[in-house]
């Protein structure tokens, strides 16, 4: 599989704006979800315990992002899925891999006694779901509209011949002979 360096950037792209909205919606998903698992917090505060924390979680959720992205942008057109369905799929592949990990965040962390306990947190796993799914169906879509093949150029209609022998429709419907 050739690895093409424009679609590439162009599913970085796409991944970044993802992970952008999922970090954005956050807040809101806590509310539903009544769950204070919060991703930004979880990277931000196993780099800093400072003020800090925000915009480097947010810096390294939107890189995780894009660099998902990259790779779905290469991978994603192999997969024998109509298009619409490919991005939530991974997003729902990448959460359910990803989970079990939960389990050592728990455990290793450096800021677990500030962050919620994720094991076993059904709450936690639904908001998860919620969020992978939003992700990778934006991911999805972006990226298939960023990297859509250009439709292939028609010929304009008055340069196509006319199979009755008048040539063009002016032809055709003129008041001369022809």
């Amino acid at each position: 599989m050739a690895i093409e360096r424009a679609r590439t950037v162009r599913g970085a792209l796409a991944g970044a704006v993802a992970a952008g909205l999922w970090a954005l919606q956050q807040p809101l998903d806590k509310r539903v979800f009544r769950c204070e698992y919060d991703d930004v917090a979880l990277l931000g505060r196993a780099v800093t315990r400072s003020r800090a924390w925000f915009p480097l979680g947010l810096a390294l959720h939107v890189q995780n992002g894009a660099l998902f992205g990259a790779v779905y942008a290469n991978v994603a057109p192999s997969v024998p899925l109509p298009g619409w369905c490919r991005g939530p799929l991974a997003g729902a592949i990448e959460h359910l891999t990803s989970w079990p990990a939960a389990r050592l965040s728990d455990r290793l962390h450096p800021a677990r006694d500030e962050l919620p306990p994720l094991t076993g947190s059904r709450r936690a796993f639904a908001q998860a779901t919620w969020r992978h799914l939003l992700f990778g169906t934006v991911l999805g879509e972006l990226e298939r509209r960023l990297n859509s093949e250009p439709a292939a150029d028609l010929p304009a209609y008055d340069a196509t011949e006319s199979v009755n022998g008048h040539h063009s429709l002016e032809e055709s419907v003129s008041a001369g002979p022809a």
